[in-house]
C-alpha cells in the first residue's frame, strides 16, 4: 500500500493525469449544457474508501456543481447565514486548493428555503476567466491564473424569496445572466469581458401581473439552440417560456404556461426542445406541471400549435431530464424514474424509487447516472429496458450534479469535493 501510495504520488507530481485534464467542464450540467460526456472510461462503482482519487473538504456550503477548465476545478461556497460568499479553485490532479477568494459581504441578507444555500448558482468558465454567480448578492469575473478580480457587479438585484439558483450562461462576448424574484423578472447579458450591461429584457408584464408574488420567481439556467441558422436563446420562466434573440434580447416566440416557480433547464435533441413550465392548477384544484415538447420554428404565441405532446408530473420539477438517443429519462419530486419516448411522449418504462434526487442525471458510455440527496448514485444502462449498472454511496447530503472530467467524476457533497476514477484508470497510471 506505502509503494502504491509512493507512486501515485510521484504521477500526480509529474502531471500524468494532465491528459485527462485536456477535456473541460465549463458550465452547469457540462460545457454543452446537456450533462452529456464523450469520455469512456468513466468509473461506475466507488464508495468512500474505492476508486477516490481525492477528496477536500470545502468552508462554507453551496450547492453550485463544480466546473472544469484544464486542471482548476471551481465551485462557489457561502457561509451559513449568508453573510460571506466565496468562490474557491481546486488542482484537478490533486485536490489541492489554489485560492479560496472571499469575494461579497453583503450587508443585507434576503431569507432563503431550507434546502437551498447562498452559493447555488453553478459557476461558468473559460480559459483565464471564471465567471461566479450568487444572484441579487453579486456576480464577479476572476483572472483564473492569479485570482485576481477583473470586474464586480452589486447593482442587478431581485427579491429571491427562497434564495439564488439560476446559473450563469456564456455567449459569445456575454455573459447571460437571469434575475427573476417576487419583485423582479429580467435577465440581463453582460460584456463578459468589462461586465457593462449590453441588453436587459424584463418578462412580459400581462403575463406575470396574474400571478402572486411568490409564483412569480423562477432558477432556471437557459440552453441555446438553432433554428434554420438561427440561434435562440430559450427560457422558461415561471409563466411563460420564451426564445429571445440572445444577442440583443429580443423575443421571437413565447408559450404562457405556469402560476409557480421555474427550476429544471430545458433539453433538446433533433431540433426539438423539452422543457418544464411553473406548475398550474387544474378546474378541480389539483396542482400539477407538464413536460412539454416543443417544435421551436415559430414566431408570436406558438402554445397553440407548436406543442408536441404533454407529459403530466408532479409539481415543482428540481431536477433536469436527460435525453439521448430518443429516450428521456426524468424522476419526478414523488421519487419516480421515467423513461420517455422523446416522439410520442409515453412511458418507456418506469420505476418507483427510495431515494429523493434533486440534482441532475448525466450520461456516459451507454450509461445514465442519478445522484440521489443521501450521496447515493445509480448507474444503470441507457435504452428501451431497465438495466441496473451499479449502485454507489458517498457520505453526506448531495444537490449538486457532478462533473465529468478526464475519464473521472467530481463530485460535491455538503461539505466536500471529490475526484472519483475507476480502478482500471488508476491501475494504468501506476504501471
Amino acid at each position: 500500500m506505502k509503494l502504491r501510495i509512493f507512486f501515485l504520488s510521484i504521477a500526480l507530481a509529474a502531471g500524468i493525469f494532465s491528459a485527462h485534464a485536456q477535456e473541460n467542464w465549463t458550465h452547469f450540467r457540462g460545457s454543452n449544457l446537456n450533462g452529456i460526456s464523450d469520455a469512456k472510461q468513466v468509473p461506475v462503482i466507488w464508495n468512500d474508501s474505492t476508486n477516490i482519487l481525492w477528496k477536500t473538504d470545502i468552508e462554507g456550503k453551496g450547492w453550485s456543481s463544480p466546473v472544469v477548465f484544464g486542471n482548476q476545478v471551481w465551485v462557489t461556497a457561502a457561509t451559513e447565514t449568508g453573510g460571506e460568499m466565496s468562490g474557491v479553485c481546486l488542482d484537478l490532479n490533486s485536490g489541492k486548493i489554489i485560492f479560496n477568494l472571499k469575494l461579497f459581504n453583503p450587508e443585507s441578507i434576503y431569507g432563503k428555503h431550507d434546502v437551498n444555500t447562498y452559493a447555488t448558482p453553478t459557476p461558468c468558465i473559460e480559459e483565464g476567466r471564471v465567471y461566479l454567480h450568487f444572484g441579487t448578492y453579486g456576480t464577479a469575473c476572476l483572472n483564473t491564473m492569479d485570482g485576481s478580480t477583473l470586474w464586480k457587479r452589486t447593482d442587478l438585484n431581485c427579491d429571491h424569496a427562497q434564495g439564488p439558483g439560476a446559473s450563469p450562461f456564456l455567449y459569445k462576448n456575454l455573459l447571460i445572466l437571469h434575475m427573476e424574484g417576487t419583485d423582479v423578472q429580467y435577465i440581463v447579458a453582460l460584456d463578459k469581458l468589462t461586465g457593462k450591461t449590453v441588453w436587459k429584457t424584463e418578462r412580459p408584464k400581462a403575463v406575470y401581473d396574474r400571478l402572486l408574488p411568490i409564483g412569480k420567481k423562477a432558477y432556471i439556467t437557459p440552453i441555446i439552440i438553432n433554428v434554420k441558422g438561427r440561434n435562440l436563446l430559450i427560457s422558461n420562466g415561471s409563466a411563460v417560456c420564451i426564445a429571445y434573440d440572445p444577442m440583443n434580447g429580443e423575443e421571437v416566440w413565447r408559450i404562457v404556461e405556469g402560476e409557480d416557480s421555474s427550476i429544471a433547464m430545458p433539453v433538446t435533441e433533433n431540433g426539438i426542445i423539452y422543457f418544464y413550465p411553473g406548475f398550474v392548477t387544474s378546474a378541480d384544484g389539483e396542482k400539477y406541471a407538464e413536460l412539454l415538447a416543443v417544435n421551436p420554428d415559430g414566431t408570436g404565441d406558438i402554445a397553440a400549435t407548436n406543442i408536441l405532446w404533454r407529459f403530466r408530473s408532479p409539481v415543482l420539477q428540481l431536477s433536469t431530464p436527460l435525453i439521448k438517443d430518443g429516450l428521456i429519462y426524468t424522476i419526478d419530486t414523488r421519487n419516480t424514474l421515467f423513461c420517455l419516448d422523446a416522439k410520442t411522449g409515453a412511458v418507456v418504462y418506469s420505476r418507483k424509487l427510495k431515494q429523493k434526487y434533486n440534482s441532475s442525471p448525466l450520461y456516459a458510455n451507454g450509461n445514465i447516472y442519478f445522484t440521489s440527496v443521501r450521496g447515493e448514485t445509480m448507474v444503470f444502462k441507457t435504452g428501451r429496458q431497465f438495466e441496473m449498472v451499479a449502485e454507489n454511496k458517498l457520505p453526506g447530503e448531495v444537490f449538486a450534479t457532478p462533473a465529468i472530467v478526464g475519464n473521472s467524476i467530481v463530485l460535491r457533497n455538503e461539505r466536500s469535493l471529490y475526484r472519483i476514477i475507476s480502478s482500471a484508470n488508476t491501475s494504468e497510471i501506476l504501471k
